[in-house]
């Protein structure tokens, strides 16, 4: 979540510098920097139990997963972010070490601060990653599961999954249920009355 900004350009030679030893992360939005808040349990849990999965399932496959302090550089827009899980296969990622440029795969986990951001100015950001197949939001309020996928066409597709399904994930051949990915998390279930009447 961005919280401040600072009012000079800094370019990103600086920024990836300056990142290295800053104690609170930053992204970068064309010359100014955002410093992000704190994320809740839920938050940390949802994406760790992500990046424990796809890693598991990925081990000895060449695909790289990085969780929460890897940044993607979105060269054509002059913008690098912190996702909160990514997935990467392109050689050239091997190269860089505070940032990847060819993601196969983005995941963000929602929170009521970021959700708008998420869904509207990032992803469009995102977009602009020519490898990116599939980006991916899953609530940390609610039980769901949304994969943005990339067709043929290149046009973006969306998958929603809900309490009780399995979810796919095609660009890394993946399938897990959706429990597991909110395992240890509390979702706390809104109670709606159910009224009879009696005759």
């Amino acid at each position: 979540m961005i919280t401040s900004q600072y009012e000079y350009y800094l370019s990103p030679e600086d920024y990836l510098e300056a990142e290295k030893t800053s104690q609170v992360k930053h992204e970068y939005i064309d010359g100014q920097v955002y410093a992000m808040t704190e994320a809740s349990d839920a938050h940390v849990t949802i994406t760790m139990n992500v990046s424990m999965l796809l890693r598991n399932h990925l081990r000895g496959s060449g695909y790289r997963v990085y969780m929460a302090e890897m940044k993607a550089r979105i060269e054509a827009i002059n913008r690098y972010y912190y996702p909160d899980v990514i997935v990467t296969y392109d050689i050239r990622d091997k190269e860089t070490d505070y940032f990847k440029s060819y993601p196969c795969l983005i995941v963000e986990v929602l929170s009521e601060s970021t959700e708008a951001s998420d869904r509207g100015k990032k992803f469009n950001d995102y977009r602009h990653l020519e490898s990116l197949q599939e980006y991916d939001l899953i609530s940390q309020d609610t039980i769901n599961f949304e994969c943005f996928r990339r067709n043929e066409k290149g046009r973006w597709e969306l998958y929603s999954y809900e309490q009780g399904q399995e979810i796919p994930l095609a660009s890394i051949d993946f399938y897990c249920p959706i429990a597991a990915i909110y395992e240890d998390v509390s979702i706390q279930v809104e109670f709606v009355p159910h009224f009879y009447v009696c005759c």
